[in-house]
């Protein structure tokens, strides 16, 4: 391939390819993408959750083994004291447990209070055994159970702290002390949780409805395309298709109006144009299936499979194709074979319009990219100006770059021909 091309006079104007540091078109993310995505997040955050509990019941079970050792040593036999010890570190540990146990965990906590109260020598002030439990079962309580379950947690809780409270040593007529107790020890860590509980189901929430949203956004872009693309495919064939039509029609008709014996290159040159507004309607209507989301079960883009057939209709439109397949063929994904043959089929074409009425087209199958080279003999008339738009040469461009490929064109230095080639690098090899 030869050095950064130049710009020409002539019908055609070399292009580079694009800078290596230009910047990448952003990508939306596919659904499958952002369904792994919020699987991630939610396994990440079931693994933190899990660690936090593990936290929260150690440092309970640290904090109520102390308070056991320094309040309890001298107040319980040690039958008794390495009882509270053993049941302080089964019902701090099960704070860990699943959330539907939670109400269970309240009991236990309750059960555990009380019987260190009732356990205490008479006249001696019982220790505050498994305070800090309580306060995180509670908690738990508001923050996991529902209905009927979080209210019996509640009670028992409060009931627990009143009955501590009571048998050790505070009067039943003073229910204001009771009850503030019991608002202590139980309700304002439920009402937390449940606080909590509430907050992240808002939250939650929040998040699903600007989920929704941002799907029915979605769906109405999908909507506004998928008109934009009908309204496109209309346009094509009312105005393409019938023009295209119209001209094999008169094509034709005017062959079969001249006669027989006549020695003219008109009819070959009308039986060309019949043959290629044929397959030129075959891929429009392609196209319009294809624009209406309709494509017929049998329908495909045309491959390099159909390079032969298009090489015969550019020799019988005038073209003189001398083609060669360099290295092994082998199958390409679908997608870069229908980009290849485009190009295949835009060189050509130019070829045909352009040039003396030959030329060279290489096919060459590499290990890691496959080459299309086109040389032909430029004509001698300046068929457009200088700004005329080339949108052949563009689409030749266009699609080398979807593909992360290289296309270069201009005329060959010291020769009056014109060079298109076109690289593809097939991944994976």
């Amino acid at each position: 391939m030869h050095g950064a091309p130049v710009r020409t006079d002539d019908h055609h104007h070399a292009t580079a390819p694009p800078p290596e540091d230009a910047a990448p078109t952003p990508r939306r993310r596919s659904p499958a993408a952002w369904r792994r995505g919020v699987s991630d997040r939610v396994r990440d955050a079931s693994g933190s959750l899990a660690w936090q509990s593990f936290m929260v019941a150690g440092f309970c079970l640290l904090t109520d083994v102390f308070t056991l050792s320094y309040e309890g040593a001298d107040v319980y036999p040690a039958a008794y004291f390495w009882t509270f010890l053993v049941a302080i570190v089964l019902v701090d540990m099960a704070l860990a447990s699943a959330a539907r146990l939670s109400g269970v965990v309240a009991f236990a906590q309750t059960a555990l209070a009380v019987a260190g109260t009732l356990a205490a020598p008479h006249g001696v002030p019982p220790p505050d055994l498994n305070d800090t439990g309580m306060l995180i079962a509670a908690y738990r309580a508001g923050a996991w159970l529902s209905g009927r379950s979080a209210v019996l947690a509640l009670c028992s809780l409060a009931a627990g702290s009143i009955v501590v409270r009571m048998v050790g040593g505070t009067d039943l007529s003073d229910w204001r002390s009771l009850i503030f107790g019991a608002v202590k020890d139980a309700l304002l860590a439920w009402l937390v949780g449940r606080y909590t509980t509430a907050r992240g189901a808002h939250i939650a929430e929040l998040e699903q409805r600007a989920e929704r949203e941002r799907e029915r956004a979605q769906q109405a872009l999908a909507d506004a395309i998928a008109e934009e693309r009908s309204a496109i495919a209309r346009d094509l064939h009312d105005v393409i298709s019938h023009h295209v039509s119209a001209i094999g029609v008169h094509a034709g008709a005017a062959r079969l109006g001249l006669s027989a014996q006549e020695k003219s290159p008109v009819p070959a040159a009308l039986a060309a144009v019949e043959t290629s507004s044929r397959a030129a309607l075959l891929d429009l209507r392609r196209l319009l299936d294809f624009l209406h989301n309709s494509p017929a079960e049998d329908a495909r883009q045309p491959g390099l499979d159909d390079l032969d057939e298009l090489v015969h209709a550019v020799s019988a439109a005038g073209l003189r194709a001398h083609v060669t397949v360099e290295g092994v063929p082998r199958k390409l994904p679908d997608s870069l074979d229908i980009a290849v043959y485009r190009v295949v089929q835009e060189v050509l074409t130019n070829a045909l319009r352009h040039s003396g009425g030959t030329v060279d087209l290489a096919l060459r199958y590499e290990a890691a990219a496959i080459t299309v080279t086109a040389v032909n003999p430029m004509s001698g008339v300046r068929h457009r100006a200088d700004d005329t738009p080339h949108r052949g040469l563009e689409g030749i461009s266009s699609r080398a770059r979807m593909f992360n490929g290289v296309a270069s064109y201009g005329p060959v230095p010291g020769k009056a021909d014109w060079k298109t080639t076109v690289t593809f690098p097939l991944d994976g090899s």
